[in-house]
């Protein structure tokens, strides 16, 4: 099936038909029927992915690219069509722009200890935001100690919006790299990313774009933002844990060293000199993750199949249906309030800890996530501990929305 980022109308899904395809969805947790608002963590596997990782190693496991033999070739193949799934996924120019990696975070690690330690250098800065998660943090932290230089924070606004007037004062010469978010995991923000890229390389500055809580749920060109680099997921868009994407310029990625050091990242070796392999194998080395990888296709041509705009429509539906009913209970304060969302929704409920109402929602089959998500400096900026997040997917629908006001409305009596 054909696919294209054109934009068009949203239709209406059938999530009743959608929720037959998720397996897990239809259990009793504690007694009750599971009621799963945990998307923003990761979201379920439908049916034709999870047969896909059975078809794989029932039917063709083998080690991909080296092989001849028939097992080998259709391995390699079905490998290397997720490759070009995901390219067209992104609008990426060409498939060697097409990294395979354990997820967002390895692949924030590679840029950083690749294009960073090879290019940053004593005084430089880059720049993040104080609404990143951790992966997105620590990272910088560590090269900018290596390298000597400064690691500068965007602040954010009550609501949850990035302040883009002190952004921009913070751009200089001194500015190598900028890495931001795409949208926010703890507050659901969509951040203006297109905007930032071309602020930055006004100063010729880098960006990356962390797209961990987008591939889901937006519509990503990495021609039109013009990002250096984005990174993707497999388990935040409906395929298997342990693999995504880094998408590179690929004028970047040839200037940058390997990252791991193996099989398959190079051309030729000798005890003088290793030459390396060219894109994207540069950066590939050693047995990947073959099957996860496979399968990974079929959960990206799900959301294409459905429609990402309907995705958002119906997510948006949802998040706004949960926001008006949640806030209206007694004691809740909501936790970001950007005008542009994904289906995030974070509180707290004035004395009552996020993770007790946590575990009795979960003794009702609810499950929501709590703590501070990865996002310490963000909640150390909000002056709280932590919120109570519920997070919204294709498969969900009003009556479980319905399920857990009435169990926050119980919650807060019976505390109360």
């Amino acid at each position: 099936m054909a696919h294209t980022n054109v934009a068009v109308k949203p239709t209406p899904i059938n999530v009743e038909e959608i929720r037959k395809e998720f397996p897990i969805l239809h259990q009793k947790v504690n007694g009750k029927d599971l009621v799963y608002l945990d998307n923003a963590a990761t979201n379920q596997k439908p049916k034709r992915v999870i047969d896909a990782l059975v078809e794989y190693y029932t039917g063709y496991n083998a080690n991909i690219h080296r092989g001849i033999h028939t097992l080998a070739e259709k391995a390699t193949k079905a490998f290397e069509a997720t490759r070009e799934t995901a390219r067209v996924f992104i609008n990426a120019a060409s498939t060697e722009e097409i990294i395979f990696t354990r997820g967002v975070t390895e692949g924030i690690n590679l840029v950083a200890a690749t294009y960073g330690r090879a290019f940053l250098n004593e005084g430089d800065e880059v720049i993040i935001s104080t609404i990143e998660h951790h992966s997105n943090i620590v990272p910088w932290q560590l090269i900018c100690e290596q390298t000597k230089a400064n690691l500068v924070v965007i602040p954010v606004t009550d609501s949850g919006e990035l302040k883009l007037d002190v952004y921009k004062s913070l751009l200089s010469s001194k500015t190598k790299i900028v890495a931001v978010n795409h949208a926010s995991n703890s507050l659901g923000t969509i951040n203006p990313v297109k905007e930032i890229i071309q602020l930055a390389h006004n100063v010729g500055a880098v960006v990356l774009i962390d797209g961990a809580q987008a591939g889901a749920h937006l519509t990503i060109d990495v021609q039109d933002l013009d990002c250096d680099f984005y990174c993707l997921s497999s388990h935040k868009m409906y395929g298997p844990t342990g693999t995504g994407i880094l998408y590179g310029k690929k004028s970047l990625l040839e200037k940058m060293p390997p990252y791991h050091g193996g099989g398959e990242m190079i051309k030729e070796v000798t005890f003088e000199k290793t030459t390396y392999n060219d894109l994207p194998y540069k950066f590939e080395a050693g047995t990947p993750n073959i099957g996860d990888v496979v399968a990974f296709r079929h959960a990206m041509e799900f959301i294409l199949d459905l429609g990402r705009e309907n995705i958002a429509a119906h997510e948006h539906e949802l998040l706004v249906y949960a926001t008006e009913k949640v806030s209206k209970l007694k004691g809740v304060k909501i936790v970001g309030q950007a005008k542009n969302k994904v289906g995030v929704l974070a509180f707290t409920v004035q004395g009552i800890h996020h993770f007790d109402i946590g575990q009795m929602l979960d003794a009702r089959g609810i499950a929501v996530r709590t703590g501070h998500h990865c996002t310490q400096p963000l909640m150390e900026c909000y002056g709280i501990e932590g919120t109570v997040r519920a997070s919204f997917s294709v498969y969900n629908t009003k009556k479980e929305v319905d399920q857990l006001v009435e169990g926050l409305e119980r919650i807060i009596n019976f505390m109360k």
